[in-house]
């Protein structure tokens, strides 16, 4: 009988990491050595239930997933929308919640009521075409930027940004808000298509027993 393989987890780095590992706790699912803040380590194991974790900024997960590096990975929803890798979404772990918005000065409303030829500022360029060519059918010119959005419209880079807006209170003391909402987001768990096929029952029981901790929760 051939040795089981390892299911390796590659997880988004800070909170969305320490949100799943204590999801993967409540269904028995422990790595002690992820909590050692002085570990140096890359990899880390659990040799009970072979399992390996390793962690990743959030742009780059699905690329590890797509590419069989990682088997499963934890990452929010803008980041599988942005990056549109082939992977496959199997649950909405609901931690992490907030959304996708186009935001700017009140007045930028009319802007985007009237389809006019606007500039959009945005760390995500994918989403932002999508939204506004597909969805909205409004020609726009779409900048990407890498720091702080809500600085585009106030300093007159872009008359609108599409950004993730959890609370509104960063928008609100500069003079921003939420004109229009993209889509809803969250963490999500996403599987390498080969490693679902490869690994059927081992990742379903998975999903299902998160499922049950995830109801248990709510409940």
């Amino acid at each position: 009988m051939s040795e089981k393989r390892y299911l390796t987890f590659a997880l988004g780095k800070g909170r969305l990491a320490n949100q799943t590992l204590a999801l993967f706790e409540k269904i028995g699912i422990t790595c002690e050595e992820m909590k050692d803040p002085r570990t140096r380590k890359l990899i880390f194991v659990n040799e009970d239930l072979k399992l390996r974790f390793f962690l990743a900024k959030g742009p780059d997960v699905p690329t590890y997933v797509e590419y069989g590096a990682a088997d499963i990975g934890i990452v929010g929803e803008d980041t599988i929308l942005e990056e549109a890798r082939n992977i496959y979404e199997v649950l909405d772990l609901g931690f992490g919640r907030c959304r996708m918005c186009i935001c700017g000065p009140k007045d930028a409303a009319e802007l985007l009521r009237h389809q006019e030829l606007i500039r959009v500022a945005t760390k995500y360029p994918r989403i932002a075409k999508n939204y506004f060519y597909d969805k909205k059918h409004q020609t726009v010119e779409i900048i990407k930027l890498n720091g702080s959005i809500e600085l585009a419209p106030i300093v007159g880079l872009s008359e609108v940004i599409c950004d993730i807006v959890e609370t509104g209170k960063t928008l609100h003391e500069n003079g921003l808000e939420v004109l229009e909402e993209v889509c809803p987001l969250s963490a999500r768990m996403v599987v390498n298509q080969v490693s679902m096929k490869m690994e059927y029952e081992r990742i379903t029981e998975l999903i299902a027993r998160l499922k049950n901790a995830l109801l248990e929760e709510k409940a």
